[in-house]
């Protein structure tokens, strides 16, 4: 086993985005388990073969509160991915420990919100407003990247 590097394990912002990043990890994870939930509570395989295995063809087909988790990890894809790439970076740049948590822990408890509220059709605009706030943490961070990027383009 080899012993993490004491200086990435001295940089406190880079240790909160790693928190961070790992709890919409396994958040990520956990919609995945919650769709696969369903697809066997609906009885709406995506594959004739695990359709074939639960009971015929029948069930090889579409069902909207499947769709509905499906859509809810495709934009968790669509959003975290980048936010492991900028937070990765940006703390690179030395923020300020107090600032960097704070757009961490926005973007995160965004993210969370947005699944709560897109699973559990919450009313509108909660999921837009959660989707929201938690962009702006990545523009932030985005630009302060650019920033101290710029004179090396």
């Amino acid at each position: 086993r080899v012993a993490p590097s004491p200086k990435m394990m001295e940089n406190t912002v880079f240790m909160s985005f790693t928190f961070y990043s790992t709890i919409l990890i396994l958040k990520m994870y956990v919609v995945a388990i919650i769709t696969g939930q369903v697809r066997l509570r609906k009885k709406a395989f995506a594959n004739p073969e695990d359709a074939l295995r639960n009971g015929g063809l029948q069930y090889y087909r579409e069902d909207p509160d499947v769709e509905r988790c499906r859509r809810a990890h495709r934009n968790d894809m669509e959003n975290i991915f980048p936010f492991l790439f900028l937070g990765a970076v940006y703390s690179l740049l030395d923020p300020s420990p107090a600032v960097a948590r704070i757009h961490f822990f926005i973007f995160c408890a965004g993210r969370i919100v947005h699944t709560i509220a897109y699973l559990l059709q919450l009313k509108a605009p909660t999921r837009s407003v959660a989707y929201s706030v938690a962009q702006l943490p990545c523009f932030s961070m985005a630009l302060q990247i650019l920033l101290a990027t710029t004179p090396y383009w």
